[in-house]
């Protein structure tokens, strides 16, 4: 009766085609292995996406559906995978042909949802809707009986149009930004939408902006009477809360397309300088009043100190200056900024002089406010950090702008003293930007890398620079054309019209402006076109500024601009041609990253006064010999062209480098060749990629990963050769990252890395997809000290690699070379993946190093037997005299790993135990993660919870 089950089996074989069961019966094995490979492609594709999920995730998206269902059917695969091992353990010879049938299928299948996982348009889409956005506060004095009223009518039934009125620098914006966040937290309305009007109320930016705000811009029309039509749709079908910020002129709520709030529960309220703006559109006018005396000087107390008043000399000229404020919180604010840290009684009582006296000088503006801004202005002293305050007032109003770009705008206009080095520059412009925000004449922005100028304060800086010479601002206002040509007066210093759709400078538009020093358009991105003549007549020209426009050819009129100091075309995509610039002697910065030019443009030999050059276009493939060593004063060269080793090495100013070596010979050629001090920051490429793949490759997780920790010393192998018998890399002792992929010839890093001396600064190495790799250091070659002060560790998809540490008959003085348990002792991170050939992790030598590692993380490794071993693998057989040795650690010795906090061990089949007697791990606040490690037994390893050993 036993046989009668297989015969059946047998029998229900051959009523299908007997060969396809013959093949699943004899192929059992192979067809499994090719399963084994195709899952564990599945994973490691799984474990990229995940990556990229999370990363996309950071920015505030949320998973695709599709993306979920997808990681569902990864791990129902998984499950499946582990009833079919169990079947294939136990399959009998006459079952072997039905299991062989279902492998089949799941090979199959596995291919499909391998193929799925694609997602090439990205694995997560915008969040949902918010009610709002909360917006950054500061503390308010004063305010309060009108927040409270405007809170009575926005709860209530009887007002909905509420008119918030009063001079500029009062407090309604802040009184507005309170109100916007107790809504979010505590009102019953579907939206919250606050919306910055500004003094030139454009239209088409204010319905884009009350769409967004209802994630529904997207449905816009562009014709405009369709547009105000859909905006209504769109706002009728919610119960919101419309505030409108910094109104100046009274406009149609209809033909805005803002349904004229009544019945249905919602509100508007409008913020703005004039009562007559709020009545004429049907406002409830409440008007915000100047603080007390008692509230002025609270407010001021918080800002300047309140140890001023422990003097009694300065107690009664501290009222005084708070007196001339006239309960306005700006200027209490601002003067106070300009204060604090005062204490001498003379300069208390010049600042009360002074501000006595800017009452009798100010005209324009609202004379209360001014005078107390002045005063801030004047108090700055240095006529370069006022010019860098009144250089904010060329970008629009409200406008963030990023700390990085505003220094380098200050320093492309010498408004920074020149200190001989770039990151000298810089940090003087990280502490000017410092003392206009202590001076409270600059705010934060909506980040911390951003600052942003208030409204009043930019109507000051203008009013300063209505004279000769002056400012024309036209920023951010939607232009679709040029201002007027009789706008450009011969007394203009500085033009901008950056952030406009002006869409070309045509013909016959030749401005007469001789002082013009600086013009920018940035960001006018539908500018296709610039006549020939336009810059006939702008010989003092020193900044020019056509970057993030679709231009494709630049007039040759550039080419006779020979103050020109600062030429920006950056991610100009479509610019094909720049003219020659040989008769640009004075220029001190060419900025053409991420252009299309099809050459490096003619003359660029002749700027030998260039500090800061960056290049980048895929059609320039390599930079000309003998331009780089002519252009001897480089500060910062970013570039994707690749650079000769020797050349480089001769522009001893270099501060900032980025770039691309065909070869390590031509690396070997800089780092050897370079005196004096290196880039301070660096990004090089090394290897064959085209330019074209690195821009690709640029987009991964890992370079995400160098942003994130803000590396900017990195170096990238890419698919080049790094045998054993050349000359070893010598890598900059200041590096701080080191990346390799696709370098098959690599053995180990002991065979082709070298430091200048013992001490480095390396940090973070990652080496990915090298076929040849068989140890990651071999101490019988060389003392190799590359990874004492390693903290991430990344090893992926290495197929060959059997061990971390080879040790063997020392090549050097043991003096020299590192300890076991040294080569680890920085370790935090360490990660393996796909590394197929081994089956040991760590030795007991290598673990008493691991005292700083945080978390540890072995993934899809098919051989991994044991992750710490008390006895250390042997080498493979033939190889003599070369293998760490046969010793075992006596069971009493104890070492602990007492920083870990993170411990994954995912899709490990072979995998048997975690470690060997003595190994204490502190689980108190352990993540830890055992999945898919079907032969692990109960681990003989000691965890420790809160003192307690307790064995798992």
């Amino acid at each position: 009766m036993e046989l009668v089950g297989p015969i059946l089996e047998v029998i229900k074989c051959f009523g299908g085609p007997t060969c396809r069961y013959l093949d699943n019966h004899r192929k059992l094995e192979e067809n499994m292995s090719d399963l084994r490979r195709r899952v564990d492609g599945l994973n490691i594709r799984k474990k990229d996406i995940e990556l990229r999920k999370d990363a996309e995730l950071r920015s505030g998206k949320v998973a695709k559906k599709e993306v979920e269902r997808w990681f569902e059917d990864v791990e129902r695969i998984n499950i499946e995978m582990q009833t079919i091992e169990q079947k294939l353990c136990d399959v009998s010879y006459f079952s072997r042909g039905r299991l062989g049938k279902l492998v089949c299928r799941k090979i199959k299948g596995v291919k499909e949802v391998h193929q799925q996982g694609k997602f090439l348009d990205g694995v997560a889409v915008d969040a949902p809707p918010t009610r709002g956005v909360i917006l950054q506060t500061t503390d308010l004095e004063g305010e309060i009986n009108v927040k409270e009223q405007i809170w009575e009518y926005l709860m209530g039934d009887e007002v909905a149009m509420i008119g918030v009125c009063g001079m500029g620098g009062i407090g309604k914006t802040t009184i507005m930004k309170h109100i916007n966040n107790q809504l979010l937290k505590e009102a019953p309305f579907d939206k919250v939408i606050w919306v910055t009007v500004s003094k030139e109320l454009n239209v088409v930016k204010l319905q884009e902006d009350i769409a967004s705000a209802c994630d529904m811009k997207h449905l816009l029309p562009k014709n405009e009477l369709e547009r105000a039509t859909k905006l209504m749709d769109i706002l009728k079908t919610k119960r919101y809360v419309l505030i409108l910020d910094d109104v100046w002129k009274q406009f149609s709520l209809l033909q805005m397309g803002i349904p004229e709030p009544r019945h249905d529960g919602s509100k508007l309220v409008i913020t703005s300088r004039s009562i007559d703006v709020c009545l004429s559109m049907g406002c409830k006018v409440l008007k915000v009043q100047p603080l007390s005396k008692e509230e002025s000087l609270n407010l001021f107390l918080n800002h300047v100190g309140h140890g001023v008043l422990e003097d009694p000399a300065l107690k009664e000229i501290v009222k005084l200056v708070v007196d001339q404020c006239s309960g306005l919180p700006l200027a209490i604010v601002t003067i106070a900024g300009s204060m604090k840290g005062v204490d001498d009684v003379r300069e208390w009582r010049n600042a009360l002089y002074e501000l006595c006296e800017r009452v009798k000088s100010v005209r324009g503006l609202d004379t209360e406010i001014f005078k107390c801004l002045m005063f801030s202005y004047d108090r700055l002293g240095d006529s370069k950090i006022q010019n860098c305050f009144l250089y904010c007032s060329l970008y629009p109003e409200d406008y963030t702008i990023e700390r990085s770009m505003l220094i380098e705008k200050w320093i492309d206009e010498g408004l920074v003293d020149e200190c001989g080095c770039r990151q000298a520059m810089q940090d003087r412009g990280h502490s000017i930007l410092n003392k206009l925000e202590n001076n409270c004449l600059l705010e934060k922005g909506v980040h911390s890398r951003g600052v942003k100028m208030h409204d009043v304060l930019r109507d000051m800086a203008l009013s300063l620079k209505k004279a000769n010479p002056r400012f024309m601002v036209k920023a951010g206002m939607k232009l679709k054309e040029l201002p007027c040509e009789h706008e450009w007066t011969a007394d203009l210093e500085k033009v901008s019209l950056m952030h406009n759709s002006i869409s070309e400078i045509p013909p016959g538009i030749s401005p007469k402006c001789e002082s013009l020093s600086t013009l920018l358009v940035q960001g006018n991105h539908k500018m296709e076109r610039i006549s020939e003549p336009f810059f006939k007549h702008m010989p003092g020209l020193k900044v020019l500024d056509l970057s993030y426009t679709d231009i494709r050819y630049l007039p040759n009129s550039i080419s006779y601009l020979e103050n020109l100091e600062a030429l920006v075309l950056r991610s100009c995509l479509k610019l094909r041609h720049v003219p020659s610039l040989a008769k640009l002697r004075s220029l001190r910065k060419l900025d053409l990253y991420y252009t299309a030019i099809e050459e490096v443009p003619h003359g660029m030999e002749m700027l030998t006064n260039l500090t800061y050059l960056a290049l980048d276009s895929e059609n320039v493939k390599e930079l000309p010999m003998g331009i780089l060593p002519k252009l001897s004063n480089l500060q910062y060269l970013v570039t994707t062209s690749y650079v000769r080793g020797e050349e480089m090495a001769k522009l001893r100013k270099l501060e900032i480098f980025s770039g691309l070596f065909t070869e390590p010979q031509e690396f070997r050629k800089y780092i050897k060749s370079v005196a004096g001090p290196r880039p301070t920051n660096y990004s090089l490429l090394v290897g064959s990629y085209g330019i074209f793949e690195f821009f690709q490759h640029r987009e991964s997780y890992l370079v995400w990963q160098f942003e994130q920790l803000e590396i900017h010393k990195i170096v990238y192998f890419f698919k080049c050769s790094l045998r054993g018998d050349q000359d070893p890399v010598v890598l900059p002792i200041d590096l701080e990252a080191l990346h390799l992929e696709e370098c098959h010839d690599l053995l180990s890093l002991s065979y082709s890395f070298l430091f200048h001396d013992q001490a480095n600064d390396l940090k973070h190495c990652y080496i990915w997809q090298c076929k040849g790799i068989q140890c990651l250091l071999d101490l019988s070659y060389s003392s190799c000290n590359l990874l004492q002060s390693i903290e991430t560790l990344h090893l992926r998809r290495l197929q060959t690699l059997r061990r971390l540490v080879r040790v063997g008959v020392p090549a050097v003085s043991t003096s020299q070379a590192p300890t076991l348990p040294a080569i680890f002792s920085s370790l935090k991170v360490f990660y393996l993946e796909s590394c197929s050939s081994m089956k040991k992790l760590f030795s007991i030598e290598l673990v008493q190093g691991l005292q700083n590692l945080e978390e540890l993380e072995v993934v899809c490794c098919e051989k991994m037997e044991e992750i710490i071993t008390s006895e250390d693998e042997e080498e493979e057989e033939g190889e003599e005299g070369n293998h760490i040795g046969e010793r075992m650690v006596p069971e009493t010795t104890t070492f602990i790993l007492p920083k870990l906090k993170k411990l994954h061990l995912l899709y490990l089949p072979e995998l048997k135990s975690i470690c060997s007697s003595g190994v204490t791990i502190h689980v108190d606040f352990l993540d830890y993660k055992i999945d898919h490690c079907q032969k692990l037994k109960p681990f003989p390893c000691c965890f420790c919870i809160s003192g307690e050993k307790v064995f798992v």
